[in-house]
């Protein structure tokens, strides 16, 4: 029995010693899987960079919890759904194009189309004529200026 217990110790030093060394392959590709999963996700506070590129402290904070998540067993997707659930689809680098998104889409287009078509009209209202009173209206204008109105402009020949 003796020689029992000293089977079953070794057998727990290598299972140990195996587990040890898959730790570190595990490690490495947890790191790759947590950037891989930061490369697809936005930064709330920059907007414009990946987790993986951000600095800011709440991209720590989500890279942290992302790790924590695939360590437990949490899958890409599932790592995903957790923060789409709690931060919108707008967390997503690149969200899907549904209509609940089509803001996130197409929100920049409708902003600069938006601005365009205000400096069009402004423009256009700056170069409107001067020539836009009719009769009646250069008539009473005449009368409250006290002179005499002028004859509409002629479009024919004399």
């Amino acid at each position: 029995m003796h020689s029992g217990a000293h089977r079953v110790l070794a057998l727990l030093l290598c299972c140990l010693s195996l587990q040890a060394g898959a730790a570190a392959l595990t490690d490495a590709e947890l790191d790759a899987r947590v950037h891989a999963l930061s490369n697809e996700l936005r930064c709330l506070v920059c907007q414009n960079q990946t987790l993986a590129d951000s600095n800011a402290d709440l991209a720590i904070d989500l890279r942290r919890q992302i790790r924590e998540q695939l360590r437990g067993g949490a899958s890409d997707a599932a790592v995903k759904d957790y923060l789409v659930q709690r931060y919108g689809d707008f967390v997503l680098y690149k969200p899907p194009l549904r209509p609940l998104t089509w803001l996130l889409w197409f929100g920049p287009l409708l902003l600069v189309a938006g601005v365009a078509l205000a400096i069009v009209r402004a423009h256009s209202r700056s170069r409107a004529p001067d020539d836009a009173l009719d009769t009646g209206a250069r008539q009473r204008l005449a009368d409250l200026l006290g002179e005499p109105a002028e004859p509409p402009a002629r479009n024919g020949p004399p």
